[in-house]
């Protein structure tokens, strides 16, 4: 939790990001993330300041653990003077016990998007879903908190002025709105209508940029003049060479298949992982993992 601190912005873990999603699609299965199309609602969530603190307290964490599908677990909400912004025990269950920062005491509206992330490292210990690291494995729960519907409200609490600021979870604004807007192409859901922070509305368009730019990216249909013209001349020279030819600043390499044609591998813009097809012209493939159709012209 930044608290007054410096807030780090850009992209710095944007790779583990993606790397997360495309372990949420297998670990989850397509049919398990389309039924989390439906965000979780901001009636559902708020916290007016006349609201009992424990009540109002665990009447969100309810809300939660019925939105992520978790009706035998049980959270027990306290609060506590600590560093962090909040912790979760996880146990066999189905009692948790989740601690939050005292700060939240008086900053009620922000208590759901701290129950938001340390409720999904509940789902993801069910799951048995983990990245090595410590630092790496809250950019996953970050990542499937928000892509799971309740990010929202983590991009939510973040507010910077030039007097003071707030951030809660690892990853930067825009890295959260890179999430929410990967979410909002699939399933057609603007979350910016729920941003009472101005900030949050900011760092969502310029994740929504970036989101769209993976769509963007060749071999697929719709990419611009000047990525069509590179890739072009990359697998030129790979036809010539008949050898590998994997450029460090794209995200598409060329392999050669033995006798057969040449194919070109690139990341699918919805889950990341990779799609491997023959260099042919104008196709349509389809992504195994998570149904995505992507027009191409390899």
């Amino acid at each position: 939790m930044a608290n007054g601190g410096p807030v780090q912005h850009g992209y710095p873990h944007l790779s583990t990001v993606r790397a997360a999603v495309t372990a949420l699609y297998r670990r989850l299965s397509y049919d398990t993330i389309a039924g989390f199309a439906t965000s979780v609602a901001p009636a559902d969530v708020a916290f007016c300041d006349t609201d009992d603190l424990y009540l109002g307290a665990q009447r969100v964490a309810r809300e939660l653990v019925r939105h992520y599908r978790l009706p035998d677990a049980r959270l027990i909400v306290s609060f506590r003077d600590m560093t962090h912004a909040a912790n979760v025990e996880l146990t066999a269950g189905p009692e948790y016990f989740v601690e939050l920062n005292d700060r939240f005491r008086t900053h009620r509206r922000d208590i759901g998007a701290a129950l938001a992330h340390e409720i999904m490292h509940v789902y993801l210990h069910r799951l048995d879903l983990a990245f090595p690291g410590t630092r790496e494995n809250e950019i996953l729960t970050d990542t499937a908190t928000t892509y799971l519907g309740a990010g929202w409200l983590l991009l939510d609490a973040y507010r910077e002025d030039g007097a003071s600021s707030q951030k809660l979870g690892y990853l930067t604004p825009e890295e959260f709105g890179y999430v929410l807007a990967k979410r909002s192409l699939l399933f057609g859901e603007d979350p910016s209508t729920w941003f009472t922070s101005a900030r949050a509305y900011e760092a969502y368009g310029a994740g929504l940029e970036l989101a769209r730019r993976d769509a963007r990216q060749p071999p697929l249909t719709a990419a611009g003049w000047a990525g069509r013209r590179r890739y072009a001349r990359e697998r030129r020279h790979a036809q010539e060479q008949a050898r590998a030819a994997a450029p460090d600043d794209v995200p598409y390499s060329f392999t050669p298949d033995g006798h057969g044609p040449l194919r070109v591998s690139f990341p699918c813009p919805t889950c990341h992982q990779r799609i491997r097809v023959p260099v042919r012209g104008r196709m349509r493939a389809r992504c195994a993992l998570c149904r995505t159709v992507l027009e191409c012209d390899t």
